[in-house]
């Protein structure tokens, strides 16, 4: 029984170390299966969202999955722990408990005990070790509660760097493509008269940014459960939107570069298909965010802004293609996030984030009449 209750204790610490330095120390992808941070992530999203689907879409709905990445990292921390508390029990358990205690009687509990003060090295001193080899797997306890302290006390602000690049490009996104982000507005306002330059530099940003968000988010799928602050804004929606202009660019649009878009294409499609197979989540197949009546009204509607359009039968057809090369796993992502995938053409009664305040009837001036009061467009 001792015999095997060390040997659990064993597995039970060198799994969750490696478990805890591959999700915070390794600077890559792991593809084993077998994780307790994996299990951890999949049962604890399965059981909270299954009231985030029942809930109407809108703020209440937001408020309430926007809880679910912060506090998983919390909880996630804390099992780590507890896992580990239990292994060194065990471990000394498997020992034979050779302790000196004030109740006299030693059992499982105890050990627990000396775990826990050890692990949190809070050394209390009335459990104390009798032998040597107990004494060393309190000492190797206690260094081994130093180091996951420190670990997170790195881990955590990392998560929030990361969180605040991603963020930066998405608010920046509301004035330049609308709330939520479409690709026709953000068409439209840059590429207005035919004034292409600003927007394929806007584009070589957003290059950067699908590069760090692969990078961010594979080393640290916990960030793909953060949500956005506003609730018409998504990385989710972002990602989807630069690949919709992308897409526009590069078989729709007339007279306008087609390698920057083609770049920009390439990495935010990788970043799409990599981290819908975080999530073992098989493509959506049967997503269609663009029917031909569709179709036909944003061409109508990019003409009736001053842009150019290729004519040909075979448009709408190549458009499809390239649809089909990152439609299915955006919608894989929106399904099991639940974060909606933006439209391809602005609401009729569309209101930016930056134009909306509660404060706004107070004003004599609101956003809205910026239009009117600046100079030219």
């Amino acid at each position: 029984m001792t015999i095997f209750a060390l040997i659990f204790g064993i597995l039970l610490i060198l799994s969750i170390l490696l478990d805890s330095f591959e999700s915070i120390i390794l600077p890559r992808r792991v593809s084993r299966k077998i994780r307790l941070s994996r299990f951890f992530y999949i049962t604890f999203w399965m059981l909270w969202s299954l009231l985030g689907r029942k809930l109407r879409a809108g703020n209440r709905r937001e408020y309430y999955l926007s809880y679910f990445g912060p506090l998983s990292l919390i909880l996630l921390l804390v099992v780590w722990a507890a896992v580990l508390v239990v292994g060194f029990a065990l471990v000394q358990f498997g020992l034979g408990s050779q302790f000196s205690a004030p109740e006299k009687i030693v059992t499982f509990t105890t050990d627990l005990y000396l775990s826990g003060t050890t692990f949190i090295t809070l050394g209390l001193g009335d459990v104390i070790p009798r032998v040597g080899l107990p004494r060393f797997v309190v000492v190797l306890e206690a260094g081994t509660g130093f180091a996951f302290l420190a670990l997170i006390i790195g881990y955590v602000p990392v998560i929030y760097q990361a969180f605040s690049r991603r963020e930066i490009n998405i608010s920046l996104l509301d004035a330049r493509a609308g709330s939520p982000p479409t690709a026709a507005e953000m068409l439209r306002r840059h590429c207005k008269a035919q004034n292409t330059t600003e927007m394929v530099e806007y584009l070589r940003d957003w290059e950067r940014w699908c590069a760090e968000l692969l990078e961010s988010h594979l080393s640290y799928p916990v960030l793909t459960y953060y949500r956005s602050q506003h609730e018409r804004q998504s990385w989710l929606a972002a990602l989807t939107t630069i690949l919709d202009v992308c897409a526009l660019i590069m078989v729709v649009l007339d007279d306008i570069p087609v390698k920057p878009a083609k770049f920009v294409f390439a990495i935010a499609r990788h970043t799409a298909v990599d981290l819908a197979q975080t999530y073992g989540t098989p493509p959506s197949l049967t997503t269609k965010r663009l029917s031909q009546a569709d179709f036909a009204r944003l061409c109508a509607f990019l003409v009736a802004n001053g842009i150019a359009v290729c004519d040909g039968a075979d448009v709408e057809r190549k458009l499809a293609e390239l649809r089909g090369m990152y439609e299915p796993f955006v919608a894989a992502l929106s399904k099991h996030l639940i974060m909606p995938l933006p439209d391809w053409m602005p609401a009729a009664d569309r209101v930016d984030d930056w134009e909306t305040s509660a404060w706004d009837h107070f004003l004599e001036s609101t956003p809205r009449t910026l239009d009117r009061a600046i100079r030219r467009d």
